[in-house]
């Protein structure tokens, strides 16, 4: 596909945005509605294997039936030429790892309400059976504002076995970073094979929150095989270790969210983003005493002595004053003395 080519004579290229292991995704234009969209086309040589081709339609499928604030939209699915392409929001901004690069530091509050809004969006997607299986701050949208959505359900499935597990037939091994997760945020289970439930997407929020409160991840391995084996053996380290600025019961989270046992974190996204949202809530400026006030609202001034109001209403005051002779005149004209 090049620049200026028109998909189903409706969505215009207009620049290519970046590739996936999947697709390549480009900011288009809806011809017919006017509006500026983000075109997403599967590679071209995935086009000829119907299991990718499957893939890649039950993308579609799973985030079209969906409709949250932190979720994209998916607007349109069709083939052109042969290239299967996908009609999505578009969303001005970053992603959280540019965003994470570029921005730092930031106050924990950020970060928090990054993650609560991560976890709400997970809530919907767990509810309506699906996991995401790959939550990291490249799939994590960021618009100026810094409204998350969450991108690229592209591995996700549907959960089976009355909604609590994956079909083990279709979970492989990890072995590469575009199509079976990203190993720097995978969970052990989703690294070993095993069943996943949505506890895996929360693992990964896990890794992803220490990434944002710490600017570093959990474990350090550089290739994908010592990264599995570091998130299937080794236990969390302490985020308050390497940022003494982390609330205690902050790092409780983190820490409950990265167990090696599924049944030892949270069960889904909408009880993470509770626990998140009252930790938030009970805790107004999570940034201990001993941080910089930078980021903190500015002490109200006293109020001083207000000269200008004092002047008016003084004015005022003779202005009032000066009618007293006239009232006096006009009584006595109407009413002379002996009437």
């Amino acid at each position: 596909m090049e620049k200026g080519a028109l998909l189903n004579e409706r969505y215009a290229l207009v620049k290519p945005l970046g590739s996936g292991g999947m697709a390549h995704v480009w900011l288009g234009r809806d011809q017919l509605l006017n509006r500026t969209v983000a075109i997403k086309i599967l590679r071209e040589e995935y086009t000829r294997r119907p299991d990718f081709q499957e893939r890649f339609r039950h993308e579609a499928q799973a985030i079209a039936r969906l409709s949250h604030p932190n979720l994209v939209t998916v607007y349109d699915f069709g083939v052109h030429d042969g290239r299967y392409f996908m009609i999505l929001e578009y969303i001005e901004g970053e992603d959280l790892k540019t965003y994470l690069r570029r921005a730092r530091p930031q106050p924990l509050e950020i970060w928090l309400d990054i993650a609560i809004q991560v976890c709400e969006g997970l809530g919907l997607a767990h509810r309506a059976g699906l996991i995401h299986c790959d939550i990291k701050p490249q799939n994590i949208l960021l618009a100026p504002d810094l409204l998350a959505k969450i991108a690229d359900f592209g591995i996700a499935r549907a959960m089976v076995s009355k909604g609590l597990v994956f079909d083990r037939a279709q979970t492989q091994p990890l072995e590469e970073d575009t199509v079976w997760g990203s190993p720097q945020y995978v969970s052990p289970e989703q690294a070993a094979g095993d069943p996943l439930t949505p506890a895996s997407d929360i693992y990964s929020t896990g890794v992803m929150l220490f990434e944002m409160l710490t600017s570093r991840l959990p474990y350090p391995g550089r290739d994908p095989r010592t990264l599995i084996l570091q998130h299937q053996n080794e236990p969390a380290p302490s985020p308050r270790l390497i940022n003494p600025e982390i609330p205690e019961e902050l790092e409780a989270v983190v820490l409950r969210a990265m167990a090696k046992s599924p049944a030892e974190r949270f069960r889904n996204g909408d009880q993470m983003a509770r626990v998140l949202k009252a930790l938030l809530a009970e805790n107004t400026v999570l940034l201990p005493e001993a941080s910089t006030t930078a980021d903190l609202p500015a002490p109200e001034e006293e109020p001083g002595i207000d000269w200008m109001a004092i002047g008016l209403g003084f004015a005022g005051l003779i202005s009032v004053g000066g009618l007293i002779p006239l009232w006096v005149y006009v009584y006595f004209l109407y009413n002379p003395p002996g009437h």
